[in-house]
């Protein structure tokens, strides 16, 4: 199924729960779904390559890998039979 398919399904499933409202709660959504595309901004990038390199630190990775390592701490429990 393609993308503007599966869209026009989308739109026709909710207009099918939408057409019984009163004139008022139609306006009332119809207000709020035109604010909505007012104010909502799209941010540029949503894929995972938008994340690369977003981790920044003046240590090295050495010194991040150090720190990370000392502040494991192992605890061994043993069961009592």
């Amino acid at each position: 199924m393609k993308t503007t398919d599966l869209n026009i399904s989308l739109i026709e499933n909710y207009f099918g729960l939408l057409k019984n409202l009163s004139a008022d709660n139609k306006l009332e959504l119809i207000a709020k779904l035109s604010n909505s595309m007012k104010t909502t901004k799209r941010s540029k990038d949503n894929s995972l390559k938008s994340l690369y390199g977003a981790f920044v630190s003046k240590q090295s990775a050495d010194e991040l890998i150090k720190e990370i390592k000392q502040a494991r701490t192992f605890k061994s429990k043993r069961a009592a039979f």
